[in-house]
């Protein structure tokens, strides 16, 4: 029996690792919210000339996600011992990157 071949990830799945990934490395707000236009653009490049219905789905989608995840975030930063001056700011850098993305991700369905 041959081998199945891996499907491709969901663009909004593959969107939300590349952003987790960043993250993880603790990157600034800022890049995180360029990493979304760069993301969106990639979308709009790859649906060129078609009726942008497909994309305004995926940003919703990749919106509402990252909603949650704020939604999350605040949540978590709130348990963080706040004796605990480390886990408090790197909390704190994690909630603003999230949030950053999520604006970035509101700001391109706007348009979209």
């Amino acid at each position: 029996m041959a081998a199945r071949k891996p499907r491709a990830a969901r663009p909004v799945d593959a969107a939300l690792n590349r952003l987790l990934a960043l993250a993880g490395r603790g990157v600034s707000p800022n890049r995180m919210a360029r990493e979304v236009d760069a993301i969106v653009a990639e979308w709009r490049q790859g649906v060129a000339g078609e009726d942008g219905a497909d994309i305004k789905d995926q940003l919703d989608e990749l919106r509402e996600q990252l909603v949650a995840g704020v939604a999350a975030a605040e949540e978590a930063v709130s348990d963080v011992d706040a004796s605990d001056a480390g886990a408090v700011k790197q909390a704190g850098h994690l909630l603003a990157s999230l949030v950053a993305t999520r604006d970035a991700a509101q700001d391109a369905l706007a348009v979209a």
